[in-house]
């Protein structure tokens, strides 16, 4: 039980070191990360109908 108290107190002592971001920059990453996200969901969709017609044709379906 020492260990793990001595643990949380070096875990909340870290916590001052942190630098957060602002609201701004939070807002601005999400949106990158969202944007991002769709483009790859564009991407694989794409990707998906292709190879699916490909595999049509080849299967003959």
């Amino acid at each position: 039980m020492n260990a793990l108290t001595t643990y949380l107190k070096h875990v909340r002592a870290e916590f001052v070191h942190i630098v957060w971001p602002t609201r701004q920059t939070a807002i601005a990453h999400t949106l990158v990360v969202i944007i991002i996200a769709a483009e790859i969901t564009v991407l694989v969709g794409i990707l998906d109908y292709l190879f699916g017609g490909v595999v049509s044709r080849v299967v003959g379906g």
